[in-house]
């Protein structure tokens, strides 16, 4: 396989929303994947319930935020779907689910599965906390970027 190609596929890749990509060529299979990092820090004040989005911030950064009286807000971070596909909360229908809102997970928890073209695909937290809200119901679809849980940082 032309090394070119394989770059080219690389930066495909990297610059597109593809996560993975495998190709196989004269019995020499090549798979490209990438790890995505999809998490922005929301607010939801006591008072109200909307939430405010916040720009992408690292996890490492999460803090208590103040809203606009003046009153200490509750910071959420946002788990969300890297993929487009089903999102199952357990690994089998008469399975438990893998968490449940108030449960603590750390970083590396699995959270649930979103199933794409028949590939299972464990979606782990990127953060220490508690589990505040499931916010998709088990077997609806997803969509690629869609929130799924949200979490209190610990």
């Amino acid at each position: 396989m032309d090394l070119n190609l394989i770059k080219k596929l690389v930066r495909i890749v990297d610059t597109s929303g593809v996560t993975d990509l495998e190709i196989e060529e004269n019995g020499l299979k090549v798979k490209i994947a990438k790890k995505i990092r999809n998490s922005q820090i929301i607010t939801q004040p006591q008072f109200a319930p909307q939430s405010i989005v916040l720009p992408h911030t690292s996890s490492e950064k999460v803090e208590e935020t103040v809203n606009s009286t003046g009153e200490s807000a509750a910071v959420m971070h946002e788990i969300k779907s890297p993929i487009v596909g089903t999102f199952y909360r357990a690994p089998a229908p008469d399975a438990d689910s893998y968490v449940q809102v108030g449960d603590d997970v750390a970083v590396g928890t699995v959270l649930c599965i979103v199933e794409a073209m028949k590939l299972m695909n464990e979606i782990e937290s990127d953060v220490s906390g508690k589990i505040v809200k499931v916010l998709v119901e088990n077997g609806k679809p997803v969509e690629y970027n869609q929130t799924l849980f949200l979490i209190q940082p610990s």
